[in-house]
């Protein structure tokens, strides 16, 4: 019995047989060699390391991170093609840990018998659990597989530390349009695997619309082109140029790829805050037109609302917080599509407000001296004497009440003895909400100090600005 008979057949077709007319564009249009793939030149281009890692069949355990229609399988497929280990290809949506097992006790089986290592390629790996990834370590460790997976989800996520920690993370990045535009172009004019067959071309704006509806994903426009040409053909005989009304009528609505529970939930969010955070009306309503049209729960984006008018704006305008939970309340009895309304109201009020976030810095300095210096006493004079036990114990002893002496507001100590001293809110020029003191008629001497006070440049917080977004 050969080594053949005893292991599982190769499951990457020869390039041969991937340009069966049946397939989808997208599949008889893979790239088969380093001169098909395009878009991601910064880590295959001719002299990368990756490529002649590839090249040189020297490749190590890669975790292939981008989003659909990037390339992580063609990529895979190439690897395949180049390398002399046998390479298996595993699911992580069909297959489990008992079919795992399988594989590795075939991967062992062939090592003995023939010497050849294997690669496993282990497509959407972020379906795995933590516990069921934890079931790849002891053999990628080992050697006795090289493991390739492939996620659209950020792998410092979805991906347990130890496989991180030996496998290289590799970045495919979104498709440009030049490349885009490339992949297109070669689709219709390949007629062997592509659409050269039909003589068809694409008006320039017809072009444009077609990587517009792509939306970076190679597949999704190979996909929409493939449908357009079939449609036109059987409608139209004789049409070779198609115009972008052509395609309009023809391919439906193309949602916007948004992941509420993935990476893109948060780098949105976070684009739409710091817009807020510098002012920029324009930056904040295009990123909450990108989560509307996305699907983002409105509620979710009109909480961060709230929190934002606290942190950023505070007291440099107290009715943005007044808004911003308008804003809310709104959302929940008005719902959407007219939510969005309020959403924009909102979104371009709190960016047009001056900012502060003194009173949130405060607080966390505040927050970090009660962490530090312990359940620190409060002073006796600001206890509330309820029984006449804590009155002669001292309680409330020495309490001035600020109504009747005004004086009170200056040098009555509010901190523990340890803290007397410390400044936690620093106003600057734009806050509205700094404690007035009650004075007697002040001398102009005294009025000119307190304007220097107000006007002055604001000190630097002793922490770090809080994290944002």
């Amino acid at each position: 019995m050969s080594v053949s008979d005893t292991l599982q057949p190769d499951l990457f077709p020869s390039p041969k047989e991937t340009t069966v007319s049946e397939a989808p564009l997208a599949e008889r249009l893979r790239p088969q060699e380093f001169s098909e793939f395009v878009g991601q030149d910064s880590i295959l281009g001719e002299h990368q390391p990756l490529r002649r890692a590839i090249e040189a069949d020297q490749i190590p355990s890669l975790i292939l991170w981008g989003p659909p229609g990037s390339g992580k399988t063609t990529l895979a497929g190439i690897i395949a093609r180049k390398t002399q280990a046998a390479f298996c290809q595993f699911s992580a949506v069909a297959s489990g840990i008992p079919e795992f097992r399988s594989v590795i006790k075939t991967a062992r089986l062939r090592r003995h018998l023939s010497g050849q290592p294997t690669i496993l390629f282990v497509d959407e790996i972020h379906r795995f659990n933590k516990a069921q990834q934890d079931a790849f370590l002891p053999y990628v460790e080992h050697g006795e597989i090289t493991l390739i997976g492939a996620t659209t989800q950020n792998p410092s996520f979805e991906v347990i530390a130890p496989l991180l920690s030996r496998a290289m993370v590799i970045v495919l990045q979104p498709l440009d349009d030049t490349a885009m535009g490339r992949i297109i172009d070669r689709a219709l004019s390949d007629s062997e695997r592509g659409l050269g067959k039909f003589g068809i071309t694409l008006t320039p704006k017809a072009r444009t619309f077609l990587v517009q509806f792509g939306n970076s994903d190679a597949r999704v426009a190979l996909t929409a082109l493939e449908y357009a040409v079939n449609q036109i053909a059987a409608e139209e005989e004789g049409l070779k140029v198609i115009d972008r009304k052509h395609l309009e009528r023809i391919l439906p609505h193309k949602a916007l790829r948004y992941d509420k529970d993935g990476e893109e939930h948060y780098n949105l969010i976070s684009a739409y805050i710091k817009s807020l955070r510098d002012s920029d009306a324009n930056g904040a309503l295009y990123w909450l037109a990108r989560m509307l049209k996305g699907g983002e729960d409105p509620k979710f984006i009109a909480r961060r609302m709230v929190i934002f008018a606290s942190e950023d704006i505070g007291n440099a305008n107290p009715l943005a917080v007044v808004v911003a939970t308008a804003v809310f309340h709104a959302v929940e009895v008005v719902g959407l599509p007219e939510a969005q309304i309020n959403l924009a109201h909102g979104t371009t009020f709190l960016a047009s407000c001056p900012k502060s976030n003194a009173s949130y810095v405060g607080l966390l300095e505040a927050m970090g001296d009660a962490t530090t210096m312990g359940n620190l006493a409060v002073p006796l004079h600001l206890r509330n004497a309820v029984t006449s036990l804590m009155k002669d114990l001292g309680y409330g002893k020495g309490y001035r009440y600020v109504h009747t002496d005004p004086k009170a507001q200056l040098d009555q100590g509010h901190l523990p003895d340890e803290l007397q001293g410390r400044i936690y809110y620093r106003p600057d020029g734009s806050d509205q909400g700094e404690p007035k003191r009650k004075e007697k008629k002040a001398e102009p001497q005294q009025k000119k100090k307190a304007k220097e006070r107000v006007t002055a440049k604001p000190l630097q917080p002793s922490v770090s600005a809080p994290p944002g977004g």
